[in-house]
């Protein structure tokens, strides 16, 4: 008995490092910006019969609508709500997209922007993707809601409100990246909410999510809102399922926070193996393709 239990709790430890593909499909095609409408076609009829595993998808959450320059692809990132509607399209499509790519065995993967809302000099209106009212200036997002009381502006000490200093770690978890408004992830009801989010995610039936800025965001934190997920939906995935997660640390060495600090909390995103992949490429220092295991 007590070996099964400790291999239940392996398991369970270990469950959103897997993820979730179907058995002989391992690659996941990032379709960045394609409309949901258009990526349940390609599940269907290109990446279904070539044995692809799965899509990353772009943010489905409202974002703030940029108009100088025209609508350019950070703005999907400057969220003003978790409602599913994007110019990827609505939440009706963003579900049938996820049952038509499920049904074919290519599962979806969401890009959850959680460590931020949009930047602090957008202007208030209704100039977002679902046409909801929101504030930057006193921080208020109604249609989540968060208000002043849900931002690290306190926590902050830098003169700006922004990262001054990337070898302070306090500064690059605490303060404003490039302006984004910094979520306190300490507070149980701002974990609730980004939960609800991704549970509706799941509950709809996507299999993982990319975690995007998770260098900005403290372990702990992070772990207090994955350790909230439910299950993945038993329409398509064995029961007692957990999302895949996979993190955005940027990590060169060279700055205080390391990668290895998020272990703990899903897969990372290997920054050190595109800079070595890149060197090679260009055949800098000497590399050549060759040298390459």
């Amino acid at each position: 008995m007590k070996f099964f239990l400790l291999l239940s709790v392996i398991g369970f430890c270990w469950a959103q490092y897997a993820p979730n593909t179907k058995p002989g499909r391992t690659s996941i095609v990032h379709l960045f910006e394609w409309r949901w409408a258009d990526i349940a076609l390609e599940c269907e009829r290109y990446l279904a019969p070539r044995g692809f595993g799965g899509v990353q998808i772009s943010p489905p959450n409202e974002n703030v609508v940029i108009n100088n320059p025209s609508r350019p692809w950070w703005e999907r990132y400057q969220p003003i709500s978790y409602k599913l509607c994007t110019r990827s399209g609505n939440e009706d499509e963003f579900k049938d997209m996820v049952t038509r790519c499920n049904n074919v065995g290519v599962y979806i993967y969401v890009d959850a922007v959680i460590n931020h809302m949009c930047g602090n000099a957008v202007s208030a209106g209704t100039s977002s993707t679902c046409g909801s009212y929101f504030n930057p200036g006193n921080r208020d997002f109604p249609a989540v809601p968060f208000s002043g009381w849900d931002f690290n502006d306190g926590k902050c000490k830098t003169g700006s409100g922004d990262i001054e200093n990337y070898n302070d770690p306090y500064q690059v978890r605490d303060c404003r990246l490039v302006g984004l408004l910094d979520l306190a992830l300490e507070k149980d009801y701002v974990r609730s909410k980004i939960a609800e989010y991704l549970n509706h995610l799941i509950d709809i039936g996507v299999a993982g999510f990319r975690i995007d800025a998770s260098k900005h965001m403290w372990p702990g934190d992070m772990k207090a809102v994955l350790d909230k997920l439910h299950n993945l939906n038993t329409r398509w995935f064995p029961g007692g399922s957990k999302p895949f997660i996979y993190q955005e640390v940027i990590d060169l060495g060279g700055e205080p926070i390391k990668s290895q600090e998020y272990f703990g909390n899903g897969r990372v995103t290997e920054f050190k193996y595109g800079a070595k992949l890149g060197t090679v490429l260009r055949k800098w220092n000497g590399e050549k393709m060759a040298y390459l295991k």
